[in-house]
């Protein structure tokens, strides 16, 4: 299966930076209500893992500017809370995953005009949730080391780390390392477009900040839609998808 999604990506064909954002709007207009749930239940969840650590006195204390600011002092408690901060991360990016690969489901029946229930929690149950939680440790581990080495290595990794998800949601079968490979193929044969795309549709997510900033937890989840339309048109959703069988294989660095 592995082999499948890896020709796939290495033959897709070259895709219009236009017409993702535009059908990134699109969708948009479509699961808006139900990208807000699930925005909502990330913070919920982020919010209460992080009062229960700083509740036992695990929370990462905030810098001090009182004595001044100094580079290296800076630099120091850049790299503890780096460190400290870990287990948090590697939960809240565990309910992330999981949250975000049922909404990629839930976009892809309002896509596709299939009808069903909004399963929010379907990686939740006990076959699919210890795959997440190992996805969410090698995903706090990746993100942490680029983090470590600073501005330019997060920057590559925020992409494929970005197909994590997505890549789990439709290929629940794939083992942890196969679910990562194929995150990283992706990632870097389309890295300039999803950074291209990430990043404008970013800005039209803080948009809701004028709504009073609350705004923003309605408008925040157009971020996630252009990873779905670029694994969409490279990968597919059906077995039998002429994406797979006459792609066209494309150098380009999109």
């Amino acid at each position: 299966m592995l082999a499948s999604l890896l020709q796939k990506i290495d033959r897709a064909k070259s895709l219009d930076f236009g017409e993702i954002i535009s059908n990134s709007i699109d969708l948009y207009k479509k699961v808006w209500l139900k990208g807000f749930i699930v925005v909502f239940l990330v913070m919920i969840a982020a919010i209460i893992i992080n009062s229960v650590f700083g509740l036992i006195g695990l929370a990462p204390d905030a810098f001090d500017f009182n004595n001044g600011f100094d580079l290296g002092s800076f630099s120091d408690f850049y790299y503890q809370n780096v460190f400290y901060s870990i287990p948090q991360t590697i939960l809240v990016s565990t309910l992330t995953l999981a949250l975000v690969g049922a909404f990629y489901r839930i976009c892809k029946q309002m896509d596709s005009g299939e009808t069903g229930a909004d399963d929010y929690f379907y990686f939740f149950n006990k076959q699919y949730f210890t795959k997440v939680f190992m996805l969410g440790i090698v995903y706090t581990l990746i993100a942490t080391i680029a983090q470590l080495l600073f501005f330019i290595p997060y920057i590559y990794a925020m992409v494929p780390l970005s197909y994590f998800a997505i890549i789990f949601a439709f290929n629940p079968d794939l083992s942890e390392t196969e679910i990562v490979k194929a995150s990283f193929a992706l990632g870097n044969k389309k890295w300039l477009i999803t950074f291209g795309a990430l990043f404008v549709t970013g800005i039209l997510g803080m948009l809701g900040i004028l709504g009073c900033g609350i705004g923003v937890l309605f408008t925040i989840s157009i971020i996630y839609l252009p990873v779905f339309l670029i694994y969409k048109e490279v990968i597919g959703f059906k077995a039998d998808d002429e994406i797979g069988k006459i792609g066209l294989r494309d150098d380009s660095d999109y």
